[in-house]
């Protein structure tokens, strides 16, 4: 009897996703954004992040090295939150910062059926499908300081690269309404 192989957030799987990560890239060259791009293993952490990063910038030489949180508050708003990599979150003073009700870590599943993305795999540009489905972004200031911002297209085992003001262009283009947290 064979074990049927759960979906995951490489390109391996990238044809279940209810939007394909080369729409958002074809979206990102009509708006005549440039990217770079970075193939490499999936990353699921931050920390097996920072042991792949041939070819990217540093942080000390303007890379914007990110982590996102998909959370939930008790009122069933969800959000998304880009923040710098190595911020320390406190959920109730960040709850206060975003004046939203108490959150919680939102599930996999309501993470696949609100951004269209797995675990692993959470990205700004998962506001794709999150603006339709309401949900709130959120990001950290430092972040427009940076010369380059890094993230994943949808899947993990790429990485893309553009100015925070691209990203900025491109989240506005969606519709999205960016709210940025000043730590």
């Amino acid at each position: 009897m064979s074990e049927d192989i759960l979906p995951d957030a490489s390109t391996l799987f990238q044809e279940t996703l209810p939007i394909h990560p080369e729409i958002v890239i074809s979206q990102l060259v009509e708006l005549k954004i440039p990217i770079e791009k970075f193939h490499h293993l999936p990353l699921n952490t931050v920390s097996q992040s920072k042991k792949c990063r041939d070819n990217m910038l540093t942080k000390n030489d303007g890379g914007g090295h990110i982590k996102n949180l998909y959370l939930r508050d008790h009122k069933k708003n969800n959000y998304l939150v880009v923040l710098q990599e190595d911020r320390n979150v406190d959920l109730k003073k960040l709850s206060l910062l975003m004046q939203s009700g108490r959150l919680s870590f939102g599930s996999a599943d309501r993470l696949f059926e609100n951004l269209g993305v797995r675990p692993g795999a959470v990205t700004p540009l998962a506001m794709i499908t999150g603006v339709s489905k309401g949900v709130k972004f959120f990001i950290d200031s430092e972040l427009f300081e940076v010369n380059k911002v890094y993230m994943h297209p949808l899947v993990n085992d790429c990485t893309i690269s553009m100015t925070p003001s691209e990203l900025e262009y491109y989240l506005e283009f969606l519709g999205v309404y960016v709210t940025k947290l000043n730590f």
